[in-house]
């Protein structure tokens, strides 16, 4: 049976307890049963329950508000539901004052038991979630900045001094998959720790301008009124006042329709935003990040996007280079990927890349850039299986990348002497064998040859 949750049960009354355990493990739950008080902090620390039921008078002369007070000084982060005779408020309240979460009074309808454990479970699963997503903002993937190259370097010190003058309206431009939202996250952290209030939550707010329907992008960045149009039932605010005080991320901006562009620059002049079919202004202050992955020269060129709209955007620009101009920063990208894979998937005992596999990676061009790369750590880390991940693991036109190369660049020459065919056939097996660590099947595919046929040609030119 799979656990729905780990239960902690103390009361001295050995005929309800197990009862009660019995029920809750019919209901799915995983329960450890006490009738005493003695170790129950210990216990309790040392089997990490999900939920406890305690009682409050105990025959041993054990107290249960005191165990809560002790459970809460000891910082164990569970939730605790008292269990009393006693239904007076003057109980309820101290239970809860000290830390419980709620109290139940004997007799117990089994019934009401199961559905006040579910609620709190669910609550706390809840509350688990939450507190992934707010770690999750310093730590996840969207969050870090790696890199130590000279260009990295530089573009995290012209964030950081734009953030430390407040600058309002930020364009970083690059291509698909260089970390655009990366670095516009980033320098909305940066900038909230400008300020004295730098612990409270500031919002973040993205908006992908292809994404939404061009008939519904102008009510979901500005809002509108009830009846503002036909599905217009309620009030709505826009993405503009949900990021207010905050950072409002623009993605793709070299996308928006040319009519909007004008209502857009509007804002950024005005700091204010009036939503559609209302009648007054709603003041702004928060910053503006717009990504692109386009030429906006050659748009304003092609008259697709506005001149004074580019002029207004490109005061503060940040242009991120490709992934194979700053080789250098692949490595130190790789091994992030790969402890951050390696701890989503269980998978801890992966730490290392071979040399080989590092090689290769810094080798190839990365036309899919950062975005390429983490899709190729993920892919390892899931289908590998050893402490290091070698050149199995990769996908072919990385493997085959370096040997393509010096295939490319190579000429044999033909001297007066001739030449064996059987030494450029042995040589090209043992290039593949190389490159393939070993791995007679990968080997093969580099050689677009079945497994047997090497196998053969292997032994025949004694290459074991």
């Amino acid at each position: 049976m799979k656990f729905s949750g780990r239960i902690f049960m103390l009361d001295d009354d050995e005929l309800i307890i197990t009862m009660l355990s019995r029920s809750l493990k019919h209901a799915g739950y995983e329960t450890m049963v006490q009738t005493t008080a003695r170790n129950v902090v210990n216990n309790i620390t040392e089997w990490h329950p999900d939920l406890i039921l305690l009682d409050i008078n105990l025959d041993d002369g054990a107290n249960g508000l005191d165990i809560l007070a002790n459970i809460k000084k000891e910082n164990i982060d569970t939730q605790v539901v008292m269990l009393t005779a006693d239904d007076t408020a003057e109980s309820a309240i101290t239970a809860m004052k000290l830390g419980a979460v709620d109290y139940l009074t004997k007799p117990f309808n089994i019934e009401e038991v199961q559905m006040v454990v579910k609620g709190l479970l669910e609550k706390a699963r809840l509350k688990d979630e939450i507190d992934y997503l707010r770690k999750s903002k310093s730590t996840s993937l969207g969050q870090q900045m790696v890199g130590d190259s000279a260009q990295f370097r530089s573009i995290r010190e012209n964030a950081e001094k734009l953030a430390a003058a407040g600058a309002q309206t930020i364009l970083i431009t690059g291509e698909s998959g260089t970390g655009k939202e990366v670095l516009a996250r980033f320098f909305h952290e940066q900038s909230c720790r400008q300020g004295s209030g730098s612990q409270d939550y500031l919002p973040f707010i993205t908006v992908n301008c292809t994404a939404l329907p061009s008939n519904l992008i102008e009510s979901e960045l500005f809002g509108h009124t009830k009846y503002a149009f036909t599905d217009a039932r309620t009030d709505k605010k826009g993405m503009f006042e949900l990021a207010n005080g905050g950072t409002i991320l623009l993605d793709e901006i070299g996308d928006m329709r040319f009519e909007l562009q004008s209502k857009l620059l509007r804002v950024l002049e005005d700091h204010k935003v009036r939503r559609l079919g209302g009648k007054s202004d709603i003041s702004l202050d928060l910053t503006v990040i717009v990504t692109t992955n386009k030429d906006l020269e050659a748009a304003v060129t092609s008259k697709e996007f506005r001149n004074d709209l580019y002029f207004r955007l490109s005061t503060f620009n940040i242009k991120l280079p490709p992934l194979r101009e700053r080789k250098e920063d692949i490595p130190g990208l790789a091994h992030y990927f790969l402890n951050f894979f390696s701890e989503k998937y269980q998978k801890r005992d992966i730490t290392a890349f071979s040399p080989k596999t590092i090689a290769a990676l810094c080798s190839y061009s990365w036309p899919g850039n950062i975005r390429e790369l983490r899709n190729i750590i993920e892919r390892c880390v899931v289908l590998g299986g050893e402490q290091a991940i070698t050149m199995q693991y990769l996908p072919v036109e990385l493997v085959d990348r370096p040997f393509v190369e010096r295939r490319k660049s190579t000429r044999l020459i033909l001297s007066e002497k001739g030449l064996s065919l059987e030494e450029i056939e042995k040589d090209l097996i043992r290039q593949a064998l190389h490159l393939a660590e070993g791995n007679q099947t990968k080997a093969a595919k580099l050689l677009n040859i079945s497994y047997d046929v090497l196998r053969y040609q292997v032994k025949k030119l004694d290459l074991n």
